[in-house]
């Protein structure tokens, strides 16, 4: 009896022709090269085109050190506050169900859909001189537009998802079995909290800082409405480096634009060792890639 023709062997997608997985590979690196590495390179050659002195000279300007100062205090405040935040809402979201959860959860990401100058404006309608507020925190003395604490509440609103966007899907993994145990056993409720949940959620709360300080030093839209521009009092590295250029102190803008791709940089760094790092943790938490 002849023998029956074998099968063909069924069709898979990773079963293309190498020279389509190579060209596919090519398009994709030149792409992102294109894309991301040839304006970083841009970047730090304009930065150093008067070599190290130039550019140490650049970055020593009181300009210069004046928005480097802000940015970091900005970032100091902006980042444990959201922290907070992020935890009290990925808390309240995945371990208790509640009415106007949903709406919660969208008010959350609301940030992510609305423009940085958007947001700016509605502090300006807030806080400005037409407002009720404007004139009543005025005739205190305190000052929210064009001040530090404007700039810092522009900064919270643009950047206060990304802690709680971490966390929230990750304790919803978790569940709530570790601390009925450790409830069961006599612990209050902050012993249960250092010693279950922090533990537990530390990786996805690193990966959430991480992320929010590059968007709280990087920011541009909605610190540039509420700041006023005021040189050497009001302007953060992204908004010194825009006045840089637009004097043609190109070193000088460049020094301050290397900065925050060197911050860019090293979070990718610092995200991309932790994965390697703590992988087999990460995965088990629902976090890992």
């Amino acid at each position: 009896m002849a023998r029956k023709n074998a099968p063909s062997r069924r069709y898979h997608p990773t079963n293309e022709p190498l020279w389509v997985r190579v060209t596919l590979i090519l398009i994709g690196v030149a792409f992102m090269g294109l894309i991301l590495v040839l304006p970083l390179v841009a970047v730090f050659t304009e930065a150093l085109r008067q070599g190290i002195p130039g550019f140490a000279e650049a970055l020593q300007t009181a300009d210069a050190q004046s928005a480097i100062r802000l940015t970091l205090l900005v970032a100091a405040i902006s980042v444990p506050l959201n922290v907070v935040f992020g935890i009290a809402a990925s808390w309240a979201i995945a371990k208790f169900e509640f009415k106007g959860k949903a709406f919660l959860i969208t008010l959350i990401d609301l940030p992510f859909s609305v423009s940085p100058v958007i947001s700016g404006l509605v502090y300006v309608l807030l806080f400005g001189s037409g407002s009720l507020l404007g004139p009543f925190l005025k005739s205190y003395n305190i000052e929210i537009l064009f001040a530090v604490p404007g700039i810092v509440l522009a900064t919270i609103f643009v950047t206060f998802p990304f802690v709680a966007r971490e966390l929230i899907p990750l304790m919803q993994d978790q569940g709530s079995g570790d601390e009925e145990a450790a409830i069961s056993l006599g612990a209050s409720g902050w012993q249960t909290f250092f010693r279950v949940t922090l533990p537990n959620i530390k990786w996805g709360l690193l990966y959430g800082v991480l992320l929010c300080n590059a968007r709280a030093m990087g920011e541009f839209g909605a610190v540039a409405v509420v700041s006023g521009k005021i040189r050497g009092q009001t302007t953060t590295m992204p908004l010194q480096v825009e006045m840089f250029y637009n004097e043609y102190q190109g070193t000088a803008a460049f020094a301050l634009a290397s900065l925050l791709a060197l911050l860019a940089l090293v979070t990718l760094v610092l995200k991309t060792a932790l994965e390697w790092r703590f992988g087999d943790e990460l995965a088990a938490t629902g976090r890992g890639h």
